[in-house]
């Protein structure tokens, strides 16, 4: 006869939080966690590369948008968008907003009307980056463009929304070369995205 021995915890069903339990835990908290529905899932921390690289893309944008008629802003990781259709919460590496962002339920740390989201991936994150995570964020109506960069090698993609269900993509790979954002209107030098990263 044979006898099988189950392990109690992994059979436990994971603890539910409602949204606003993780925003008051997420205030306290010293690493970054994202929200899927109920679930509370600790995010990876980033390389130094990774780090450089979004810092880089944040500069670069900056600098591209400022004399631009429309006025746009551009927020660092540490903004949380919040997809109320799915009820998840998720930080981009940066994002774009047009005129004034709006918040969920007047949550400032709530987005809800990023027009551009720039995700930096590395083997560990890129099936997410560009399978669930796009998919979540194409749910948000003001959602028009989302920059894929490469953090081994130099690689960028502009996916941008030409209708409704139709996404083209721009892939650059040319460190002299730039990469043009059509929902801003504006181009970036891959070599500005890339600068001081070595890579092997």
């Amino acid at each position: 006869m044979t006898t099988f021995i189950t392990d109690q915890k992994a059979l436990k069903t994971p603890k539910m939080f409602t949204l606003g339990e993780y925003l008051a835990r997420e205030e306290k908290a010293i690493n970054k966690h994202e929200f899927y529905n109920g679930q509370i899932v600790r995010m990876p921390g980033g390389k130094f590369s990774h780090n450089e690289i979004a810092s880089n893309m944040l500069n670069a944008l900056r600098i591209a948008v400022k004399p631009l008629p429309k006025k746009y802003r551009v927020i660092n990781s540490d903004q949380k968008i919040y997809i109320a259709a799915e009820n998840k919460a998720l930080y981009p590496d940066a994002l774009v907003v047009c005129e004034r962002p709006e918040f969920w339920e007047d949550r400032e740390d709530l987005i809800v009307n990023p027009l551009l989201i720039v995700e930096v991936a590395s083997k560990s994150t890129r099936m997410y980056d560009r399978g669930e995570k796009f998919m979540l964020y194409r749910s948000l109506p003001t959602f028009k463009e989302y920059v894929l960069i490469e953090q081994n090698l130099p690689s960028v993609e502009a996916w941008f929304k030409e209708k409704e269900t139709t996404w083209d993509v721009l892939t650059e790979t040319a460190l002299n070369n730039a990469i043009l954002l059509r929902s801003l209107g504006v181009s970036i030098l891959l070599a500005d995205i890339y600068e001081n990263i070595e890579f092997i």
